[in-house]
């Protein structure tokens, strides 16, 4: 059989799981679309009429919208920053020869095979309970008041769970790469005289410049799309204290029952994702090129 045979009937045997995918991916984009463009509320089935970019102005200037996009945005970063800088300090501890260290790295990277759900559970009930959690004995025990941490710091404590769900991944990522070094570079700094600092800056950390990138472009896309752990834990509250624009287009679309304007924020945040998608892509071409 030549090659372009072979080509042609890799491609027939191919179209069918491309054909469904496509078709997964691409009715309910168009659907999302007709109805951003649509007056459609639930409420009114009978009231449905084009509106033009009504819905979008509506969404982009609603006062919550401006509120969200903060949100999201100190959420992914301040989740990005912990848990890369975390990543990359366990990374480090895992990467020692010690005594049961197999049994150590299971237990580190259990977190992020537990659901968003469960997790957001635990640390509402468990954790941030200001009434029977741990943190509200750790303070009563040392005579401070104990804080009601999903009231007062609601976006802070989001940024805790998810970091506490995605750590792990970082970990995980890091210390592969970390196991990929070659340890002759290691030794040779030691023969050299440089300190545990310039070993650090100077050979490490550009051996995993790479590996930070790959991670945050993976975290990014996850986490512009954070929802469980708000809806379980805070509600999107106080006001609009945590709600990000995930959470944001929930509330339009279910809570509202305006499909138009739902419709309308799942292609704001569609485009959203896909800016910063491409612009991170780009970041770690230019990364795998150097």
């Amino acid at each position: 059989m030549s090659t372009k045979s072979s080509r042609a009937a890799g491609r027939l045997m191919l179209s069918p799981a491309v054909l469904v995918l496509l078709g997964w991916m691409i009715v309910p984009l168009v659907m999302t679309l007709y109805f951003s463009f649509q007056r459609y509320n639930l409420l009114m089935p009978g009231m449905q009429e084009f509106a033009g970019l009504m819905n979008y102005e509506f969404f982009v200037t609603d006062p919550a919208f401006t509120a969200a996009m903060l949100n999201t945005l100190i959420l992914v970063g301040g989740v990005l920053v912990l848990s890369v800088f975390g990543g990359i300090f366990l990374a480090l501890l895992l990467d020692q020869p010690i005594y049961g260290i197999n049994v150590i790295r299971i237990l580190v990277i259990t977190p992020f095979f537990v659901m968003p759900t469960v997790s957001a559970l635990v640390w509402k009930n468990m954790f941030m309970n200001p009434v029977n959690g741990i943190l509200a004995w750790l303070a009563t025990s040392v005579g401070l008041q104990p804080v009601d941490f999903l009231a007062h710091v609601p976006l802070l404590s989001v940024v805790i769970i998810v970091t506490w769900q995605w750590l792990p991944f970082a970990t995980l990522i890091l210390l592969t790469a970390l196991q990929s070094l070659d340890r002759d570079q290691l030794e040779a700094a030691d023969m050299d005289g440089a300190g545990p600092r310039a070993k650090f800056f100077e050979i490490i950390l550009p051996h995993l410049a790479r590996a930070i990138t790959v991670v945050i472009l993976i975290e990014t896309i996850f986490l512009l799309s954070v929802f469980a752990e708000i809806l379980v834990t805070t509600n999107g509250g106080p006001g609009t204290g945590s709600t990000n624009l995930t959470y944001l287009i929930y509330m339009q679309s279910l809570l509202q029952f305006d499909v138009g304007m739902g419709s309308a924020g799942g292609v704001v945040a569609i485009l959203l994702a896909n800016i910063v998608a491409i612009f991170l892509m780009r970041m770690i071409g230019r990364n795998l090129e150097a």
